[in-house]
């Protein structure tokens, strides 16, 4: 999730276009039920966006670059402000007909209109109610539609499930801004001061990191019950995804940091060995290693070997336990580990070598 309470538009480098107040605060209950008195035009210009969902209640810049857009938002500036708002199905394509957005969009409301210093248009939109493209009227100089207004099923006031449902939302979207250090603490201030439960379900679905047609797909349902446990669907998967990232980040900087601290012991031990003038063991230790590096002993021997090693090496060469250690260190390295010799069995060639390497002791060869 990637939530922002206000838009500050001091944070924008552009000209505002009028000259309203510089803040834009979330929509509360009195916004809701104003907005759901008012009544949609016939038709509407149709912008298609690319890369979000716009929601109900929702307010959210949009930077408008091509030539259709730009037109589309100086003519609507000058009218009544409003947009027919809708995503498209494939964001590649540049100049998308009827058959590339969804039919299912938000009327928005154009807040603020930014020109930006390389030539674009950056507008603040804000979702009001969701319609359906009925038929497309005019396709220039931009999209217009004729659509028809989409009708919500609300739920009771007391209804338990809402409710709860809801409450999960809102408990799990605080989670979420707890666990991600990229969402400004910020954000759940304004979770907890969204007073509509609708909102809160735009809002929340609006910011989450989840993909257009995801969005879109939530957008689209009618009961608002079933929307909130959409968007709750979602918000889970989030938080897992989440949750197991941090797990898995906090494991690898534990690891990184035991890593850390144990070559800095090293190098300390290092410099208090150069110290006392046992560092001419050095190049012996590394002779070791290499020896011991294609010994083919099992994980047993190998962990045995390197603990022997360790004293070794925590030894002052001065001391009579320095030769006793590095002898036992050389037995292990000498001990055939792992490795056969092809035996022969042959007693009249074993008789042989024996006759040939041993003059007399007949005895002692019988026995044998």
């Amino acid at each position: 999730m990637k939530m922002k309470n206000l838009f500050d538009l001091n944070s924008f480098s552009g000209k505002i276009i009028d000259d309203e107040s510089d803040l834009i605060p979330l929509m509360t209950s009195d916004d809701e039920e104003a907005i759901n008195k008012e009544k949609l035009p016939k038709s509407l210009s149709i912008l298609p966006l690319k890369n979000t969902v716009l929601f109900p209640g929702v307010v959210i810049p949009i930077t408008a670059t091509r030539n259709k857009s730009v037109k589309l938002i100086k003519a609507s500036n000058k009218g009544d402000k409003l947009v027919g708002v809708v995503s498209q199905i494939n964001h590649k394509v540049l100049d998308p007909k009827l058959e590339d957005i969804n039919n299912i969009g938000t009327v928005a409301k154009i807040l603020r209109v930014l020109q930006m210093p390389d030539g674009n248009l950056t507008i603040i939109i804000q979702g009001k109610k969701r319609f359906k493209i009925k038929k497309i009227i005019s396709e220039k100089p931009f999209l217009k539609a004729d659509i028809i207004e989409i009708n919500e099923i609300k739920p009771q006031k007391n209804d338990k499930k809402y409710n709860a449902t809801i409450d999960s939302i809102k408990d799990l979207a605080l989670k979420i801004i707890d666990e991600n250090p990229n969402i400004p603490s910020e954000a759940s201030i304004a979770i907890k001061n969204i007073q509509s439960n609708s909102f809160l379900v735009n809002f929340v679905s609006s910011n989450m990191n989840i993909s257009v047609s995801e969005k879109y797909k939530i957008l689209q349902i009618d009961d608002h019950q079933n929307r909130a446990i959409e968007c709750l669907k979602y918000m889970n998967i989030e938080f897992q995804k989440l949750t197991l990232k941090n797990d898995i980040q906090s494991k690898v900087r534990n690891d990184l940091d035991q890593q850390q601290r144990e070559y800095f012991l090293n190098q300390q031990l290092k410099t208090i060995q150069e110290e006392l003038g046992n560092s001419s063991n050095q190049k012996d230790i590394e002779e070791i290693k290499s020896k011991a590096g294609v010994k083919k002993w099992n994980l047993q021997v190998k962990e045995h070997f390197e603990k022997e090693l360790l004293k070794l090496q925590r030894i002052n060469t001065q001391m009579a336990e320095y030769s006793i250690q590095r002898n036992y260190i050389d037995l292990l390295l000498d001990l055939p580990w792992n490795e056969f010799s092809q035996d022969n069995y042959n007693l009249k060639n074993a008789s042989r070598i024996l006759n040939k390497d041993h003059f007399g002791l007949k005895e002692v060869k019988e026995r044998i």
